[in-house]
């Protein structure tokens, strides 16, 4: 059955066509016979009752430089639309969820993935709370007291802002750091949101794992090495992709967490895990689709659109 899809993206004339999720998913869909529309979150908009966007309809291939070609440019009514895909990139700031309030007003007529709802209450930092036999020592907090004391218990942490994304500010902060409270003071500058504190893994030097779920089953992972001499293992941050298999620490973990992403319309999730410790449940714009396919020889994208495939029946 062919689907109407739109896709909320960021500028797609600025993508990484062989390392892009997005685009991947895209390419799928239309191999698929799925119908593309394209538009930035600057176009959406709630409308008298309906919810708009301004955009194209898109084609894409898989040539660099010459990756997409639009139609022309009009307003559609996404509630006409089958599918919407919730794919901007963070940070995951007040812009960003505005539009999860209003893709949330297209329910239950238009599938929205990752479910905005979910999305919006299940940030990819926050969400781990749920399972804290799953997870390293954590704080969130903003009180300078509070995250002084979680540091001087756990002695070598590390420190990064709550609604962050792709290593940016991460700090390592250990025994022997003694800028712990101008870097605070630095973020505290910057805005009013609490920090997240995890204990430090010195297993993250072998690696940070991303494991791939559709509809809550694991699909498969790849693991990301850090540069040398670097905290931060995310790849746009500089780390390596490599080939990994899923261990049975990592099918525990995704059979702890799997029903309630199910449950939730969760459907596109990378979860971080950190020799055996998860870190982080990213809802908001996954990536790792290529990067998996490249080493696994398989088509985890083509399980994405059998799950949504199903629920549009």
């Amino acid at each position: 059955m062919a689907l109407k899809v739109a896709v909320q993206m960021d500028p797609i004339d600025k993508i990484n066509i062989d390392a892009d999720s997005t685009f991947r998913i895209m390419e799928e869909a239309q191999a698929r016979g799925h119908r593309l529309f394209y538009y930035t979150p600057d176009k959406l908009a709630f409308d008298e009752g309906r919810v708009t966007a301004r955009g194209w309809p898109v084609e894409v291939r898989r040539v660099k430089g010459d990756h997409f070609t639009l139609g022309a440019e009009e307003v559609i009514d996404l509630a006409d639309w089958d599918v919407v895909w919730l794919r901007q990139d963070p940070p995951f700031d007040m812009g960003y969820l505005t539009t999860t309030y209003v893709l949330e007003r297209l329910r239950p007529g238009t599938q929205v993935v990752n479910d905005p709802f979910w999305v919006r209450n299940y940030p990819e930092k926050l969400l781990v709370l749920n399972f804290p036999a799953l997870t390293p020592p954590t704080m969130v907090a903003r009180d300078l007291g509070a995250l002084r004391a979680f540091k001087a218990k756990h002695g070598d942490i590390i420190l990064k802002p709550l609604y962050g994304n792709g290593g940016a500010g991460v700090f390592r902060l250990d025994p022997n750091d003694r800028n712990f409270t101008a870097l605070y003071e630095l973020f505290a500058g910057i805005n009013r949101e609490p920090l997240i504190a995890q204990k430090f893994l010195p297993a993250v030097s072998a690696g940070d794992k991303r494991v791939i779920l559709v509809d809550g089953e694991p699909v498969g992972a790849i693991n990301r090495v850090p540069l040398d001499g670097e905290t931060r293992s995310n790849m746009h941050a500089g780390g390596t992709p490599m080939k990994v298999a899923l261990t049975e620490r990592d099918r525990e973990i995704c059979a702890a967490i799997g029903p309630l992403l199910r449950e939730k319309g969760q459907i596109f999730v990378g979860i971080d895990v950190i020799g055996d410790w998860l870190t982080e449940i990213n809802v908001t714009s996954p990536t790792g689709l290529q990067e998996l396919e490249r080493f696994d020889g398989s088509n985890v994208t083509a399980k994405i659109w059998e799950a949504i495939e199903r629920r549009a029946r």
